[in-house]
Parts: C-alpha cells; structure tokens; sequence
C-alpha cells in the first residue's frame, strides 16, 4: 500500500512539474510589445544597403518578446515599403517557431516562402543585442514578419570561441 501511495505521489509531482515547465516555456515569459511610435517599447528599424537605417513604416503591429532570451522577439505587420529601395538582403534568414498562441507568425511558411522566393529576407537591424540580428521577411503584397536570429559573430562568441577579428568585440561576461 505504501508503495503505492508512494508511486502516485511520484506520478503526480511529475505531472505538476511538466504543467508548470510546459506554461513557462509557452506563456509566462513572453509579452506583448508595441512599436515605439504606438507608445511602445520597439523601433522597428531596416538596414540600407549603404549601411543606413530608416524606421520600418509598419502597420497593423502584433509582436512579442521576453527578457528571458534576446531571441524570443517575434512580429507580424503590414508595410507599405517596397522591396527594391534598396535594402540590405539577409543570407540564411530562417524563421524561428513561436508559440502556438501567437498565431499570425508562421515560421514554416514563412521560410518555405523565403526558400521558394515568394518573400525576402532583410537586415532590420545588425547586433540588437550583441550577437543577435533582427531579421525582417517582407512580402510582395505588403505583408512583413520580424524575428531574432544569432548572427555568425554571436554563434562563434556564445559557443566559448573568442570573437574574430571582424566582429565587433563581445560586451564583459560574454
């Protein structure tokens, strides 16, 4: 009889934890966030290819964030910018999952799009933290979704390796 008092005790300590892991990774850390412009909290710039930075014109802003990772940002948008004005094109742009919750970003199809060319990938803006790029896809008809990629600078940094000679040096305690 112990024993099994014991086992469901187990069991049920188990299911409580995996609850609580699971509502972590899922819900509690994340926020909304607005645009600086809406009274917010982000900028939502985009890198030219001279290396220049003009604000993204973004409507209908949706995004998320959480300080418990610089790579947690995530942005659905509608943006009147055209795709030939100049822009600085992003190699390798591959969309990061969001949670099911957050329902207008769809990384899958957002990088079957990218690799298929019916969206480009864009520089919104290098290092946002050090190491991480805000990467911006943006679609023909106007549609626009940003996310948090680490760069190669920040993959060679963070995996212990010391930062190469033409990346920017890492802040104390990288």
């Amino acid at each position: 009889m112990m024993g099994k008092i014991l086992a469901a005790a187990i069991v049920l300590t188990a299911l409580i934890a995996g609850a609580a892991m699971y509502y972590l990774q899922v819900y509690y850390y994340y926020e909304k966030v607005r645009l600086v412009s809406e009274g917010g909290e982000v900028e939502m710039k985009i890198t030219l290819g001279d290396g220049g930075m003009i604000d993204l014109p973004a409507r209908g802003f949706h995004g998320i964030d959480a300080e418990s990772s610089p790579i947690r940002f995530r942005a659905c948008f509608e943006t009147g910018l055209p795709q030939d004005v100049g822009l600085t094109p992003y190699a390798d742009a591959v969309p990061l999952m969001a949670p099911g919750w957050f329902d207008c970003f769809d990384a899958k199809a957002i990088g079957e799009d990218l690799e298929a060319g019916g969206a480009r990938a864009y520089l919104g803006q290098k290092d946002v933290v050090y190491g991480v790029d805000r990467v911006l896809a943006i679609y023909p008809d106007g549609r626009g979704y940003a996310w948090h990629q680490i760069n190669r600078c920040g993959k060679i940094v963070f995996d212990g390796q010391p930062a190469p000679a033409d990346c920017p040096s890492p802040p104390q305690g990288y």
